[in-house]
């Protein structure tokens, strides 16, 4: 594909789209034709590169950007809100769409439709490309290949982190607790358009809040679930019959239950305008903590794998999740689509189906770690 650019970055002017290009500009090689792209082109200049003038209320703009670039990536959210009129035009130009959304309502839209396009002209959509999913995505991925081939597979994922949410997430999470019908509607829509795998199955278990040793298990309904599942139902090495359930690691109950009463207090409030516009004016896109408060930030997430007789335990870790590590995977997401021998996909499709084992090598030379804790047979 002849373009004028490698990959052009949508929203550098926010937090993490700024952090995103001093990660592009420290580790791009010398031969990645990259540049920034927005609306004040003042704003942006001051990054050195190229600009590329783009709204995303601005339908021709988003064609003439996605026409000049093999990979756009985007971090404007709220996605559903901002992000359909950019994944349209990508999946028309064959262009390869990266972002960082957490939010399933938009994937389940996007998937219904656009994913058909997408898949005729060549575009690779990859939601997620952050903390939202890529720890577990290629996490469960890294269990799986431990584990032995065409048998029934059950993974958990336990996460622990200690960090601040950005601005565009805590928008993100308020907008999708006020839009459960939609969810809901998106969701079904999707069920009746993607095809199951044939011959085997894959699931995602909500499961059940319980005790570990050292910590209790809470049920996460976050979206990276979704993401494993999706994943497993692309590629066979998930074998014959695959399950996956998801938890935050919290050592105290009364944690847990303080963490639960805060969320169904959010989502209640979500559910009043007036409460909802007091909200997301607590915290702004674009805020983000302080360097030296992110320094002190991080994130672990442990799997524990079963199948043919066999138990895998595994750890996937890093810094701060919201911002230095999200900026770092959602940069070597798009390096890896311009620079790496990859398997043919298309269509709105995963980092681990689309990136797999080179994504993963690439964050562990960039200081993510992906360990094997334990294997023993059962």
């Amino acid at each position: 594909m002849s373009r004028e650019y490698d990959v052009v970055l949508l929203g550098a002017s926010g937090f993490t789209g700024a952090l995103t290009a001093e990660y592009l500009a420290k580790h791009a090689p010398p031969e990645l034709k990259w540049a920034v792209a927005g609306r004040n082109r003042q704003k942006l200049e001051a990054f050195g590169k190229d600009v590329v003038v783009a709204d995303v209320t601005d339908p021709a703009s988003l064609k003439r950007l996605a026409e000049s670039t093999r990979i756009v990536v985007t971090t404007v959210g709220p996605y559903i809100q901002y992000g359909e009129p950019l994944v349209a035009a990508c999946a028309e130009a064959g262009t390869d769409y990266l972002d960082l959304t957490g939010e399933q309502e938009f994937l389940d839209r996007m998937y219904v439709r656009h994913h058909e396009r997408a898949v005729e002209t060549g575009a690779r959509i990859i939601h997620a490309c952050g903390f939202d999913s890529i720890p577990y995505d290629l996490g469960v991925q890294f269990t799986v290949e431990q584990l032995p081939e065409g048998v029934p597979i059950q993974v958990d994922g336990f996460i622990r982190a200690g960090g601040r949410p950005s601005g565009g997430t805590f928008h993100t999470a308020i907008t999708a607790f006020s839009r459960p019908k939609q969810n809901l509607e998106a969701h079904r829509a999707r069920r009746r358009t993607e095809p199951l795998p044939e011959g085997r199955s894959a699931r995602v278990v909500a499961g059940k809040l319980h005790r570990e040793t050292g910590f209790w298990a809470v049920p996460l309904p976050t979206i990276d679930p979704q993401i494993v599942g999706y994943s497993a139902r692309l590629l066979d090495r998930y074998g014959s019959d695959f399950r996956y359930s998801h938890y935050a690691a919290v050592k105290r109950l009364p944690v847990v239950a303080g963490g639960i009463g805060g969320i169904a207090l959010l989502i209640a409030a979500a559910q009043i305008p007036p409460a909802r516009n007091a909200l997301l004016k607590r915290l702004q896109p674009g805020d983000g903590p302080s360097p030296e408060r992110r320094a002190k930030s991080w994130f672990k997430v442990r799997f524990v794998g079963r199948g043919g007789g066999k138990q895998v335990v595994t750890e996937v870790a890093g810094g701060d999740p919201g911002y230095d590590e999200t900026a770092k995977m959602l940069a070597e997401s798009a390096l890896c689509l311009a620079l790496d021998d990859l398997p043919e996909t298309s269509g709105q499709t995963t980092t681990a189906a689309a990136l797999g084992p080179a994504l993963r090598e690439r964050l562990i030379r960039a200081g993510m770690t992906f360990r094997t804790l334990s294997t023993d047979e059962y």
